[in-house]
């Protein structure tokens, strides 16, 4: 069973004192202590970042690690991805994200591991990689389209209600053509995949929202999608 988790924000990088997001993605898998590997890419390796993770990670169970291509512990990245059992993609910078991954062939490699039931997960860059297209301020000012790595149908807009500008910008790409119809995804807020369709939405923060948006009779739509707080599920 192919399995993707996209955060729209949230997480231990944002939220360190809520674990809810995070425990969600761990019991997904059918281990009772997975191994759960942090890719740092898009911020460039980020040794801040990655302290973080292990801090946070530690706490739960499971076994944490994380893959650097800044300073790479393995040339057998396949070897060492296929072992793990979920792959958590973390943010930052998703036009050097997906630029660094392909040149190591690392999207071959995670293509591999998904179709082989590697749960693939992530936040903000690591959240849209895996669409076809996304929103990203990846170019500098102001917010842009950018061709992802097609795992998933259409386009993804993460912080879409963290950003001020997300929305009318999401609205603004797909109107004009520039980029397809999709996901937006409010910070707090995780959508599971499982193969190509949505099976859950959950949300760490009571109010968190998701939604699909198109381009329909020359207006767009944007239709809210019902999502679980985590917080109700756990009490």
């Amino acid at each position: 069973m192919s399995q993707i988790i996209t955060l729209g924000g949230g997480g231990f990088s944002m939220e360190p004192n809520n674990p809810l997001l995070d425990k969600y993605i761990l019991t997904q898998s059918i281990k009772s202590n997975p191994e759960v590997c942090f890719l740092p890419t898009a911020s460039g390796d980020s040794e801040s970042y990655i302290s973080n993770f292990y801090s946070f990670f530690e706490k739960l169970d499971c076994n944490p690690s994380h893959l650097s291509l800044f300073n790479p512990q393995t040339k057998n990245l396949e070897d060492f991805i296929l072992k793990k059992d979920i792959i958590y993609v973390g943010g930052g910078n998703t036009k050097n994200l997906l630029a660094i991954w392909k040149d190591w062939g690392l999207d071959v490699i995670l293509r591999r591991a998904w179709d082989q039931g590697v749960i693939l997960a992530g936040i903000s860059a690591g959240s849209l990689c895996w669409f076809e297209e996304g929103v990203t301020d990846s170019f500098g000012d102001g917010l842009e389209p950018i061709k992802c790595l097609g795992f998933l149908k259409g386009s993804n807009c993460p912080h879409y209600d963290g950003e001020f500008d997300r929305r009318p910008s999401y609205h603004k790409l797909i109107s004009s053509g520039l980029i397809k119809n999709g996901l937006a995804i409010d910070d707090g807020v995780g959508v599971h995949f499982v193969e190509q369709n949505i099976s859950n939405i959950v949300s760490s923060r009571p109010n968190g929202k998701a939604y699909t948006v198109q381009y329909l009779d020359n207006k767009i739509v944007e239709i809210e999608l019902q999502v679980d707080y985590l917080g109700c599920i756990s009490s």
